[in-house]
């Protein structure tokens, strides 16, 4: 076939159009083309032959379509130009992140203008954008435009059934999509299957967050059939629905099978003391967990006092998180028990679990063997001064040294001789960047003597930026000192003294 056949139209059409799209993709403005839209031109009148009085004027005609699809092209390009300045947002070839953008419905029908010129197209977030919700089959009759999308993120669109559906239909025209997040839109629960019902064997889905979605115990039955089939799944937050207690059985059956899991977050959802014996039992098979959220499950407490065996064998665990989980001491004793085996771990959060207060030395091993641990949340915990003695006890001894966010706030039981001693040792905590030792929104106290000490170990701590001190009244000498430590070398040292009413 000769290689100087003559175009027809839609060679031109595709030729002009993948020359505009990658300049769109590159931000280019559309007169920096110019030069080569004289070239397509140009090129669409070179034949193999000679034309005749016939051919002129079908060669007249073919080079007019191209060039009314060019000024066509070129209008529709400027207007998602300034669509996309409008937002402030760039235009690229990869990534459409129109997160909390205020789009109003013809925002929305301009960014599904967009779609077919960005063929490469791999992230779209169009998150917390109220008129999405409604509009979304819009966005799903071009997703055929996108297949090669792997991040989808829809949270709080407040999405409709009618949303839900259409989106489900579209997930097979985007078979290589690796993150799903349907956060924060109600209408999702009681619908669940409607969306992932598309989800097949073989699945590349990594992420799927569904944070707040009203889920009901059929949704969490559902989603515990088809975790063996992700199994590529490494984040998994089902938080902040209720409901999912229910059916944690079917849940944590499936967990079993998610081997690649790294999160796993059920904040809130309703778990009880038999929850923790189901998620134990899938725990053995979840060795790559790296976060493990269980917070604000109120039910839970004793839940672990037989039953933290498996928790064990997390060896990658990295963060623990039982904030507000009315933990009893016999929950504490196994945890600690367990703790000492997760050599990873960096994050302990245990706050708001009354328990610990009073009792800290049951935690002992774990402050001495978690060589690891960065962060430790002992907020509201009611901690008395013989707990702040003992941690003081541990850094002292050369424990935590890689500590580098303590919260010990709204413990109002500890007395002015318990902060002094831990105010007296705590410069040893080198890599220390945040302390928060605040009292709760109701109490105002004097500080003690200890202000003194504690000013004392913050020059001797390189990292320390943040002071957590609200509510605390420091008196007219105190004032003084804290004004001309401020003066000094180390004022980017920030105590924050809010709260006063």
């Amino acid at each position: 076939m000769s290689q100087t056949r003559k175009k027809n139209p839609s060679d031109g059409e595709t030729k002009l159009q993948t020359s505009f799209v990658n300049k769109f993709l590159k931000g280019s403005k559309l007169r920096s083309s110019e030069s080569e839209s004289r070239k397509e031109s140009n090129d669409l009148n070179t034949t193999d032959f000679q034309p005749g009085d016939g051919t002129q004027k079908t060669a007249t005609v073919d080079t007019a379509k191209p060039l009314a699809l060019e000024m066509d092209l070129g209008s529709r390009l400027e207007k998602n130009e300034q669509f996309l300045q409008k937002l402030g947002t760039k235009a690229v070839d990869r990534r459409l992140d129109l997160n909390n953008c205020r789009l109003t419905t013809a925002d929305v029908r301009e960014m599904v203008a967009l779609l077919p010129f960005v063929p490469d197209l791999e992230e779209l977030d169009v998150s917390w954008n109220d008129f999405v919700g409604g509009t979304l089959h819009l966005i799903t009759q071009q997703m055929h435009h996108v297949s090669k999308l792997k991040i989808l993120r829809l949270g709080s669109c407040r999405l409709t059934t009618d949303d839900v559906r259409a989106l489900g239909e579209a997930l097979k025209a985007i078979p290589e999509l690796e993150e799903l997040n349907l956060s924060w839109n109600n209408k999702v629960g009681g619908n669940l299957p409607l969306i992932l019902q598309e989800f097949q064997e073989g699945s590349k889905i990594q992420t799927l967050e569904l944070v707040d979605c009203a889920l009901t115990s059929e949704d969490g039955a559902f989603v515990g059939q088809l975790l063996p089939v992700l199994q590529n799944l490494e984040v998994l937050d089902l938080s902040i629905n209720r409901n999912i207690g229910r059916s944690l059985h079917s849940i944590a059956q499936g967990l079993k099978s998610t081997s690649n899991l790294k999160v796993l977050k059920l904040h809130s959802c309703g778990l009880s003391q038999k929850s923790v014996k189901l998620l134990d039992a899938a725990f053995g098979h979840l060795n790559e967990l790296r976060k493990l959220d269980l917070s604000c499950n109120k039910e839970l407490g004793g839940g672990f006092e037989d039953s933290a065996a498996q928790l064990a064998t997390l060896e990658h665990l990295e963060v623990l998180d039982l904030h507000q989980c009315s933990l009893t001491a016999g929950d504490v004793v196994s945890l600690t028990e367990a703790s000492i085996h997760l050599p990873a771990l960096e994050i302990f959060n245990l706050s708001w679990n009354k328990c610990v207060g009073g009792n800290l030395n049951l935690l002992l091993e774990t402050l001495k063997l978690s060589t690891s641990l960065q962060v430790l949340r002992l907020s509201s915990c009611s901690l008395v001064t013989e707990d702040v003695a003992l941690l003081a006890s541990v850094i002292q001894t050369g424990h935590l040294a890689k500590l580098r966010k303590l919260d010990l706030s709204y413990n109002d039981s500890i007395c002015d001789t318990g902060w002094a001693v831990f105010c007296q040792n705590m410069w040893l905590l080198k890599e220390l960047t945040e302390l928060d030792i605040s009292l709760r929104p109701s109490a105002f106290r004097d500080c003690g003597q200890w202000f003194r000490h504690l000013l004392c170990a913050v020059t001797k701590l390189p990292e320390i930026t943040e002071i957590g001190m609200k509510r605390w009244i420091l008196p007219a000498s105190q004032e003084e000192e804290l004004e001309c430590f401020g003066q000094d070398h180390r004022s980017s040292v920030h105590f924050d003294r809010g709260g006063f009413q």
